[in-house]
């Protein structure tokens, strides 16, 4: 079957430690994930790998990257201990090549913490095997909405698409924040966030700098391509899940989006409590 293309945001790296509101979401989404017939792994984007180009993790076992600092030592002892996929990294590659995107491969990349943060709730026993794609620091929010197109046959032969950002992204103020009730800003774009991608309005997603507080959402936009790369491999009558994961620290949407066709665990027909089932 085809797999869905998933966007999820990571928030800040305590997510991994405090699953709130959007970490039994994703526990939920996970256990759909592994009812589903011939999913071989999982290739995450996160905006955590920036490099010159594309390019593909390699590794056989990729080592756990704790690429932050100054929070809980706990969290620095966290392992995901996921197998790399060497041959779907070629086949990532071959797939970019064919859409006249070179990516060169990279042996020795490990899972950043955008990659092993939110895959820690969704898949926490580490069923699948795992691999990244970098970044490129080129692109903007267009090219991200192709490398999805590019990517999207992919979701034919068993290659499950994570694009993991933040659907709000604002530092500065996560410092700052001495209160957890969501800023006004951050509902509002995240409104507008949902009604795009649910309606698949790439257009609206690509020129989302004419969306309310966009430039206070997102002051710089790396956090925002990966929904790009999961809008971009679905398809535009596809139906669409919101996963409604809430706002920590007042300013961080930890909202998600499944883009096409993921069956409840338990053949009730019915999502996951949180999880809206919105048709395109």
């Amino acid at each position: 079957m085809r797999l869905p293309s998933l966007f999820l945001s990571h928030g800040a790296p305590t997510f991994a430690l405090e699953p709130g509101q959007a970490g039994p979401l994703l526990k939920a989404v996970g256990e759909r994930i592994r009812a589903l017939p011939g999913v071989r792994a999982v290739l995450v984007v996160s905006p955590h790998w920036r490099t010159r180009g594309l390019r593909v993790g390699a590794a056989e076992r990729p080592q756990t990257v704790h690429d932050f600092g100054g929070f809980p030592a706990p969290l620095y002892r966290l392992q995901y201990p996921a197998a790399g996929a060497p041959g779907v990294a070629e086949e990532v590659a071959a797939q970019l090549a064919q859409a006249g995107l070179a990516a060169g491969l990279s042996g020795g990349q490990g899972l950043d913490h955008g990659a092993w943060v939110p895959l820690l709730h969704m898949l926490p026993d580490v069923p699948l095997p795992v691999l990244q794609l970098s970044l490129p620091i080129e692109f903007d929010a267009a090219d991200a909405l192709a490398l999805g197109r590019a990517l999207a046959p992919l979701r034919d032969r068993g290659v499950l698409i994570v694009g993991s950002g933040s659907l709000t992204h604002n530092l500065y103020e996560f410092r700052q924040s001495e209160t957890e009730a969501p800023e006004e800003y951050v509902r509002e774009f995240v409104q507008w966030a949902r009604r795009a991608a649910v309606a698949h309005d790439d257009a609206a997603l690509v020129d989302f700098r004419g969306a309310p507080h966009s430039h206070r959402a997102h002051p710089s936009d790396d956090h925002y391509l990966p929904l790009l790369v999961a809008a971009g491999a679905s398809g535009a009558g596809e139906p669409v899940e919101v996963i409604d994961g809430g706002v920590t620290y007042g300013v961080l949407s930890m909202e998600g989006y499944v883009f096409g066709d993921l069956p409840a665990a338990h053949a009730t027909g019915r999502a996951a409590a949180g999880i809206a089932a919105i048709p395109a």
